[in-house]
């Protein structure tokens, strides 16, 4: 693990669950109000997909141009994706499908469905119970951007 997962753990994320392990086992995931983190823990360069596994929400093409990804992708970080749930494992549960090619409303995130080991990417999540998962997220976002300059590899906006 990277001193970046060791540092997300020391502040209560869990987790840490493998995208392929997850899909055959979500009754793992909690129900709670939280945010969640998608982590890719590799030392090697990512491989990008022109067309990747994510589905066509409204019919809309979750794919982009492979310049697109690798302008987005953030070198200096193993965190790829920040978002928020009032229910973890039904918005957890919604990316999983996504990523599997269902045409479901998880639009945000989907450059992680054109990375080659998208399969081997971590997730991990925090409870929120005392605090709205909105501000939590705004503010790793915003922390995010301060260290690297830019947003996470697949969120798109804040």
């Amino acid at each position: 693990m990277t001193k970046e997962v060791e540092t997300l753990r020391k502040d209560g994320f869990t987790g840490f669950v493998p995208v392929a392990e997850l899909r055959g086992n979500s009754s793992i995931l909690p129900d709670g109000s939280g945010v969640y983190i998608v982590v890719r823990d590799q030392d090697r360069a990512p491989e990008f997909l022109p067309v990747g596994t994510g589905g066509f929400f409204k019919g809309k093409n979750p794919n982009v141009d492979l310049a697109v990804l690798k302008a987005n992708y953030v070198d200096s970080s193993d965190i790829l994706y920040i978002g928020k749930a009032t229910s973890l494992k039904k918005r957890l549960g919604q990316l999983l499908r996504f990523g599997a090619g269902s045409a479901v409303g998880h639009w945000g995130g989907r450059f992680l469905w054109q990375l080659a080991d998208s399969e081997n990417l971590l997730i991990a999540w925090k409870l929120t119970p005392t605090t709205d998962p909105r501000e939590v997220e705004s503010t790793m976002l915003n922390e995010f951007i301060s260290l690297h300059g830019k947003l996470p590899f697949a969120n798109l906006t804040i």
